[in-house]
């Protein structure tokens, strides 16, 4: 319970030395969040909404939590949860807008251009969501409750830029949503603050999980938000087991190697960076997009084999059912490509 004076500024004290000489002011002045009238100095801290935030963040996934953020100011109860808002994001470039700053432009929301920032000391909170820049201890000693950074997977494992995309790629069946505290010069490895899991739904893509994972990761900063000073007092460090890197996805990834590959494998890499980048693979000495990817089994044509068109790699084109053939590692599976492609010359 945090309804007794004393014993919320002894927490406060305790889970935030830097910030235990402001606490004693606040509850020295009563109740009110704001220096009496008058008064110079910092703001003293604040220890239940409405907070004061910074959030930084880029692309559609970032843009979820932040319009969550804009659209649930007030509590339930009619309190207000957010009583300041700004963002922080890259410049935009010539060719296109980053949806956090297009979103916060049209919604009226204060936007300030990364790294030129000006001090954040009078906000409470920072929260990072699909950000991608280090940030230095200097900027997160400046808010009394840190940097909060929204991760899409059950940290510790798939730390690194890309964990949405190795979870589909390698089949995880299960997957979640981390909320930590940002530590300085490293990406992901920071305490705790709120987790939950996330059943991987069968043959999902990338795009559809990240969608999923976008929503409940913007519910659980609302969550984190309504009882902040407990979820930060209550983190806990990472664990060292079950530690595993996600980086970036390349064109390289992208190339079929059909003797070494099965249809599973296939069909995980295609779900996984298919909408990005198409994989790809050579035929009669060109480059071939595959753009669409089906099991032999849902052809509604009976197709008969040779032995040597059984041997992994081999490339067959199927005029009547208008697809490219292809044998994969396991003998008992096949892959077939749609036969609309794009072939590079």
């Amino acid at each position: 319970m945090w309804n007794p004076v004393s014993g919320l500024a002894r927490t406060v004290a305790r889970t935030f030395p830097r910030i235990a000489p402001a606490a004693s002011r606040l509850f020295s002045a009563g109740s009110s969040a704001d220096p009496p009238e008058g008064r110079s100095g910092p703001r003293p801290v604040r220890v239940a909404p409405p907070w004061r935030i910074l959030f930084f963040g880029t692309d559609t996934f970032a843009l979820r939590s932040l319009q969550k953020l804009h659209l649930a100011r007030s509590l339930e109860t009619g309190k207000m949860l957010i009583e300041q808002l700004e963002v922080v994001t890259l410049s935009p470039t010539q060719s296109s807008e980053l949806p956090v700053r297009k979103y916060a432009r049209m919604s009226r929301i204060p936007v300030h251009d990364w790294p030129s920032l000006a001090l954040c000391d009078h906000f409470d909170v920072g929260i990072v969501v699909s950000f991608g820049c280090l940030l230095s201890d200097a900027l997160i000693q400046q808010f009394p409750y840190g940097i909060l950074n929204l991760h899409p997977s059950l940290l510790p494992r798939w730390r690194g830029p890309a964990p949405i995309f190795h979870t589909v790629l390698c089949g995880d069946q299960v997957t979640g949503v981390t909320i930590m505290q940002i530590r300085p010069k490293r990406f992901d490895v920071g305490p705790i603050v709120m987790q939950q899991e996330y059943a991987v739904p069968p043959r999902c893509t990338s795009d559809e999980l990240g969608a999923m994972l976008a929503e409940t990761g913007a519910e659980m900063l609302l969550s984190t938000l309504k009882s902040l000073p407990e979820c930060i007092e209550n983190k806990r460090e990472q664990s060292k087991e079950g530690i595993k890197f996600a980086p970036k996805i390349t064109v390289a990834m992208s190339w079929v190697n059909w003797e070494e590959q099965t249809l599973e494998e296939l069909d995980q890499l295609n779900r996984a960076i298919g909408s990005r980048i198409p994989l790809r693979t050579l035929w009669m000495g060109n480059t071939v997009k595959l753009l669409d990817l089906v099991d032999v089994r849902e052809i509604p044509v009976f197709l008969a084999f040779t032995q040597e068109q059984l041997i992994p790699g081999t490339i067959q084109f199927h005029k009547e059912s208008n697809l490219l053939l292809v044998r994969c590692k396991t003998v008992k599976d096949f892959e077939d490509v749609d036969a609309d492609v794009t072939i590079d010359r």
